[in-house]
């Protein structure tokens, strides 16, 4: 055995010790960019934690590190322990918080990272291996587009994750590739928690009628077809794009509106699995 190998399993038994007491580890994939997989990721951690559950979350693209934008935490700086580095923690009140790893922390903005595959394997070793995650029920896996380096990297070096879930949109151009996620699942042996489908259509603020801009059913179909669960629908709402680029996780502001309704009813299912 060489030394990157035993490089690597040391780093992979370092991970089981600091993650193994996590309950559940979910990965939230797409087989292409653009359709609002790490707005869905984002939403789903709070709407848990909202719930009453100790949530982590793990900005695993790279080169996209979009997720402390999102939170309205992108100029944080990590601590370090003797334990090793301390997640940047968002209050959610009573002393509880949201805990979050991004590689976005360790740059300086618009810096682009122009890495192969070892080196972000590495990092995402470090995300794992050396951050002080608390005790958590749900450790929740913001991966980038596709099916390359990194999904792959936390599969191997998270044999216990609990499933995926594949977020797309209703057009048949994203369905294509919702589909080589759903069997990239499979073909590694991780269950497949379900689908959802984003951008599934639009309610017009002058006359209330809905306008289907992607279409709408093709995630509920394509989930039918791969007999995989469907998890809901989240409508446009212009107000998720504001709430993004102004740091504030739209579960928190609108949690009431349509798109807000839909992400707790997914996350009611994610909860009853």
């Amino acid at each position: 055995m060489n030394k990157a190998q035993v490089s690597f399993e040391d780093r992979k038994e370092l991970v089981q010790k600091r993650i193994g007491r996590i309950k559940n580890k979910i990965m939230v994939m797409s087989g292409k960019g653009g359709v609002g997989k790490s707005t869905v990721a984002v939403n789903l951690a709070f709407a848990l934690q909202m719930k009453g559950y100790n949530v982590g979350l793990v900005d695993v693209d790279i080169h996209g590190p979009n997720v402390p934008k999102m939170l309205g935490i992108e100029d944080n700086k990590l601590d370090t322990t003797e334990e090793g580095i301390v997640p940047a923690r968002i209050p959610i009140g009573a002393g509880r918080f949201l805990e979050v790893m991004s590689l976005a922390f360790m740059l300086e903005k618009d810096t682009p990272v122009i890495w192969r595959g070892p080196l972000k394997m590495t990092a995402i070793q470090q995300f794992l291996a050396d951050v002080v995650w608390g005790e958590l029920d749900y450790l929740i896996f913001d991966l980038p587009p596709g099916t390359g380096d990194e999904p792959l990297s936390v599969v191997q070096l998270v044999p216990d994750v609990t499933g995926s879930i594949i977020v797309t949109t209703p057009q048949e151009v994203a369905l294509m590739d919702s589909r080589r996620s759903v069997n990239f699942s499979g073909k590694l042996g991780i269950p497949v928690i379900g689908v959802v489908e984003n951008m599934s259509g639009l309610k017009c603020p002058h006359c209330t009628k809905d306008i289907n801009l992607f279409k709408t059913g093709g995630g509920e179909k394509a989930a039918k077809e791969l007999k995989v669960p469907f998890l809901g629908r989240v409508p446009i709402d212009p107000r998720i794009v504001e709430d993004c680029d102004s740091g504030k996780p739209f579960i928190l502001t609108h949690r009431d509106s349509e798109a807000g309704k839909a992400f707790n009813e997914i996350v009611e299912k994610i909860i009853g699995l």
